[in-house]
């Protein structure tokens, strides 16, 4: 990979012969941020601007095309040390419920110090891949069978510090969670350390907000899914989120399985992004994950709130969950962002290869998310991707204009390296397809900044090797503990 620049890194400029803007691919283009991490200028054409290298001068030289950092809106840290227990067959039929019971026994042995160094190497992980941001969908709050720790936010406080350490941008969503299935089915013994009154959730939200403020994280809420909250402690804690916080974001599992979809329409005569749609003040706060099983008319009215779908392609694939159909969204305006989730796979790129390929799978056809103003597919999808992941992630405000790189938002962007062989010689526009359906599971990632700041330079975190060594003593121990 060659080296991404020849300035000294406190340079708040970097040039780039070219770049993803909110309105396509630009030539020759200057940004430039303030101390804060803010884009202050996003400039096209420079050469031909000032006749000569001037407004470029003294930046920072990419090392490729410049794409916008990947909004990540979907996490479970601590399952990234479950990866590769599970792929076995275990019954008769495998599913997402028998991995479920596997993945809770792994939950049930998860310490603050295993759980720290998950993230952290999760967080870095992601950063390598093209993730600048990430949605933590953290439902392990209390100590073993369900005690709370004498600090109620112990865990949490650990997934913010991950984040603080590798400089990933964190918006941390606290689970509630209260009961076993619809009609308040009391709590299974394997989930006591999920559970947590509605109460007691806006009391751990107040304890956070000072800490994530102080962090430049964003705090929002995650009711798990309609089968594990009670439709009134779903609205008092909405209510609550938002007499705290107005604009926080609210994510909820919804619709991944069809088992769901049955459970819901036998308790309440709906399916649940119908529930969802007719219960709750569902809006551009809201993102619904996953939201895999709908009829055409929850696909029209989902669509119509503004709401972000999540989806999170490679776990949806690793757990069987089926196919979202993107074209029906998006011929009703809806957005959209990925997520790693189960973090099977931790790779921006990948995620929308298996976006893009699952509809072809499932239509027969090519190409299915490309067209209108960005025929190709690449183009298309990331910046889709991360103008939905920004809302859904509490980033931007909906409507208030463009996600990614633009005046006034963060200076979160990744560098390709132009060198890589999949890359290399190729056009900006195919050297992003390449790297997104051509890199063959390598990076072709040179660097990552987040906020202002370089994270990973030359394919690498500096602290590559500490936190590698860290998760891997830490995934060890969990599993003696069995």
């Amino acid at each position: 990979m060659t080296a991404s620049h020849t300035t000294a890194p406190t340079a708040r400029t970097l040039f780039a012969a070219d770049a993803l803007l909110p309105t396509g691919w630009a030539r020759n283009v200057l940004l430039s941020w303030d101390e804060n991490g803010r884009l202050t200028e996003v400039l096209t054409d420079v050469d031909s601007q000032s006749g000569e290298a001037g407004e470029a001068e003294g930046a920072i030289r990419a090392a490729g095309p410049v794409i916008p950092g990947m909004p990540n809106l979907h996490s479970h840290a601590f399952q990234r040390a479950f990866g590769g227990l599970t792929e076995f067959r275990g019954q008769a039929q495998d599913s997402f419920w028998s991995w479920r019971k596997l993945m809770y026994g792994f939950a049930n042995r998860m310490t603050p110090e295993a759980l720290e160094a998950i993230a952290t190497w999760l967080y870095l992980e992601m950063l390598e891949a093209g993730y600048t941001s990430v949605c933590e969908f953290h439902y392990v709050h209390h100590d073993l069978g369900g005690k709370p720790y004498a600090d109620d936010a112990t865990l949490s406080l650990a997934l913010l510090r991950a984040a603080q350490k590798t400089g990933i941008a964190m918006t941390l969503l606290p689970v509630l969670y209260q009961t076993s299935g619809f009609g308040g089915k009391p709590p299974r013994e394997d989930q006591a350390r999920f559970i947590r009154s509605t109460d007691s959730m806006l009391s751990l939200l107040q304890r956070l907000a000072p800490a994530t403020h102080a962090q430049n994280a964003v705090l929002g809420l995650a009711p798990h899914s309609l089968r594990a909250v009670p439709p009134d402690s779903l609205q008092a804690a909405v209510a609550g989120l938002h007499a705290m916080l107005p604009q926080a974001p609210v994510h909820i599992h919804i619709a991944e399985q069809t088992q769901e979809v049955d459970d819901c329409l036998a308790w309440s005569g709906q399916r649940p992004v119908q529930w969802l749609m007719s219960h709750a003040p569902v809006d551009a706060r809201w993102c619904l994950i996953h939201a895999t099983h709908m009829t055409p008319e929850e696909y029209a009215s989902a669509a119509k709130s503004g709401a972000v779908a999540g989806i999170c392609p490679s776990t949806e694939a690793n757990l069987g969950d089926g196919i979202f159909d993107m074209p029906l969204w998006l011929q009703h305006g809806g957005r959209w962002g990925v997520g790693s989730d189960s973090h099977a796979t931790v790779n921006a790129a990948e995620e929308l290869l298996m976006l893009e390929y699952s509809q072809r799978l499932n239509l027969r056809q090519r190409n299915v998310l490309g067209g209108g103003m960005q025929p190709q597919v690449a183009t298309a999808m990331t910046l889709q991707a991360v103008a939905g992941g920004a809302q859904a992630s509490g980033r931007v405000t909906p409507g208030a204009g463009p996600a990614g790189l633009a005046v006034g938002l963060q200076a979160d962007f990744v560098v390709l390296d132009a060198e890589h062989v999949a890359l290399a010689g190729l056009p900006a526009d195919s050297a992003h397809a390449g790297h997104v359906f051509a890199s063959h599971r390598t990076s072709a990632i040179a660097d990552v900044w987040v906020n202002g700041r370089q994270r990973v330079s030359r394919g690498r975190h500096n602290s590559h090797e500490t936190a590698k060594h860290a998760f891997i003593q830490a995934r060890s121990r969990l599993l003696r503990s069995a």
